[in-house]
């Protein structure tokens, strides 16, 4: 999904020449074509979230239209001490561990997501990372999942704020709209400090998961009464 400066603006909550200052100094991801500036929304949500800058939650998107988070979460399920002392390793093994059906290519999908990391770590900051593939098409699966995993010990990811990570959460989704949903909402859900301590202290699934469905529900609360 392609945006513009006004767009990029409204998303971030600031104003167009906050977003120019960006352009100018050459931290923002963009697209210059015949003299003017388009973005991508997904490089925008991870550009943001890389660092900890809030952003606006999708209000448009409700339940009805889309799968909570909470959902894709138990579609992906949660691990707990996943081994490797390197990023490829790791990203090898929660691909293993990843509840997917024998229609994917597993293969595939750990190339396309390390090709993902190549082109800029997925490290949210925090000791959190989001490994997802860009164009989720490319894997054909009917329902989005994310697969939360605690690693054994944590491991250098490239992540902007330099701490090694040692929480991931692997996001597919079938459509690009829903991967934007899914990933502008789990963004959003990391800043919260509930969930952040609920991820620290590694709390038990059907505690993280409760955590997670409070939290969500204060989201579609908000999101109405601001309609």
């Amino acid at each position: 999904m392609k945006l513009s400066v006004k767009d990029v603006a409204k998303l971030l909550s600031v104003d167009d020449k906050t977003v120019y200052g960006w352009i100018k100094q050459g931290g923002i991801p963009v697209y210059r074509i015949h003299e003017h500036y388009h973005f991508n929304k997904s490089e925008i949500l991870e550009w943001a979230s890389s660092r900890q800058m809030a952003y606006a939650v999708d209000a448009e998107a409700t339940a009805a239209e889309f799968p909570s988070l909470a959902d894709a979460l138990k579609n992906g399920g949660i691990v707990y001490g996943m081994k490797g002392n390197d990023k490829p390793t790791v990203l090898r093994n929660v691909v293993d561990a990843m509840p997917l059906s024998n229609a994917v290519d597993r293969g595939l999908l750990y190339e396309v997501l390390l090709a993902r990391e190549n082109l800029g770590s997925t490290g949210f900051g925090e000791g959190v990372a989001i490994p997802h593939v860009r164009n989720p098409i490319v894997l054909h699966v009917d329902e989005p999942i994310i697969t939360l995993c605690f690693l054994a010990a944590p491991i250098d990811f490239g992540a902007i704020d330099g701490l090694p990570v040692d929480t991931l959460f692997t996001m597919v989704s079938p459509t690009v709209r829903m991967h934007l949903h899914l990933l502008s909402r789990l963004g959003f859900v990391l800043r919260n400090p509930a969930f952040k301590a609920a991820l620290q202290t590694r709390l038990p699934q059907g505690e993280l998961m409760d955590t997670l469905l409070r939290i969500e529900a204060q989201i579609e609360s908000k999101s109405k009464a601001a309609q």
